[in-house]
């Protein structure tokens, strides 16, 4: 009974942690994809035809912006990598018991 009891147990463990690691990669994934709308893009040539001169503070603010933006996507990238990693190590788990 006790048995019975541990495994009903250890299956609402396991059925929860999978949703919320699924989740909470979704949520990982929805930022991602507006940070990476968010940011400018990398097209240096275009700018010459349309005569946007940058002086050099301008240059700099939008570097440190495009760079955090940047440093954010990698991050938030890699919290969602371990969440689907979690997510399918879970799931073995899962199937193995």
């Amino acid at each position: 009974m006790l048995a019975n009891l541990l495994a009903v147990n250890l299956y609402n463990l396991y059925k929860g942690l999978s949703i919320t690691f699924l989740v909470c990669s979704l949520l990982c994934a929805i930022f991602v994809i507006v940070v990476v709308l968010i940011q400018p893009g990398n097209s240096n040539g275009i700018s010459a035809l349309g005569s946007n001169a940058e002086t050099f503070y301008n240059k700099d603010k939008g570097k440190t912006l495009e760079s955090k933006l940047k440093k954010l996507t990698y991050v938030s990238l890699a919290v969602m990598a371990v969440f689907m990693i979690a997510f399918f190590v879970i799931q073995l788990d899962g199937v193995i018991l």
